[in-house]
């Protein structure tokens, strides 16, 4: 199976301190590899490193096959990395329908911001009703973002994030601040979407984790202490000691 993403020894200091130390993972095509820490464990550094935002000291990163170590982040875009849910893109004052085709009109290269004339074309439209159909929004089409739930807010999120078509799509805390229901429908939106690109999950609810993860990697003070199966995690005692027991507090 090959790599969409393979990272090699990155290194990242700031000051005396080491925000990722040696780390080394990969993401395969198709693969939900889940990366989990307690807080402070280096996880949005190296997040921010494979987007670009933050450049290694020392180390490696290959999206595709290529070396992007430090490729700017509009490069990285080009070549297939997606991000969602840290930093929200949706215009409050438009549909969900209205969204999604700004959405797809951006992929193509047009204007996020305002629809244009292209973007009333019918292909357009098409792939945003059949995007509407596979998922929970169909019904809330036409209301506009603002008067959505928070958690109708993530699903389009997720949904507008998938019309890039990307090979590799960061999730920062899919989960974050949703209720029992609104994460069970985020967990089956996302393992309904498995397959259309590798991602990689960073999220600190663990009934998510186990339930997506195809791999996890659990980093702490900036190494990864350990990589395996939900299995493999579950009874490592490494593990229970520096995170999951830390969970159970």
């Amino acid at each position: 199976m090959s790599h969409v993403l393979e990272i090699s020894g990155l290194v990242k200091t700031f000051g005396g301190l080491t925000a990722t130390d040696h780390v080394s993972l990969t993401v395969d095509t198709g693969e939900i590899h889940a990366l989990i820490g307690p807080n402070g464990a280096g996880k949005s550094t190296l997040i921010n490193q494979i987007c670009g935002e933050i450049i290694p000291n020392a180390g490696h990163i290959h999206l595709a096959g290529r070396d992007v170590t430090r490729l700017p982040p509009a490069e990285r875009v080009a070549l297939g990395l997606g991000r969602t849910f840290q930093i929200t893109s949706l215009l409050d004052d438009m549909t969900v329908r209205q969204n999604l085709g700004l959405a797809i009109q951006a992929r193509e290269g047009g204007n996020f911001r305002i629809l244009d004339r292209a973007s009333r074309r019918a292909e357009v439209w098409d792939e945003v009703a059949e995007i509407l159909r596979s998922g929970t929004l169909d019904a809330r089409a036409d209301v506009r973002v603002a008067d959505l739930a928070h958690g109708e807010k993530k699903q389009l999120e997720l949904a507008m994030a998938l019309s890039q078509r990307p090979r590799l799509l960061l999730l920062d805390e899919p989960m974050a601040g949703l209720g029992h229901v609104e994460s069970q429908q985020m967990i089956e939106a996302l393992q309904a979407a498995r397959g259309e690109c590798a991602m990689l999950l960073v999220e600190h609810d663990m009934e998510a984790v186990f339930a997506l993860a195809d791999r996890i990697s659990v980093l702490v003070y900036g190494r990864v202490i350990a990589a395996g199966s939900a299995d493999d995690i579950r009874a490592n005692p490494a593990v229970r000691e520096a995170y999951l027991g830390e969970e159970d507090a």
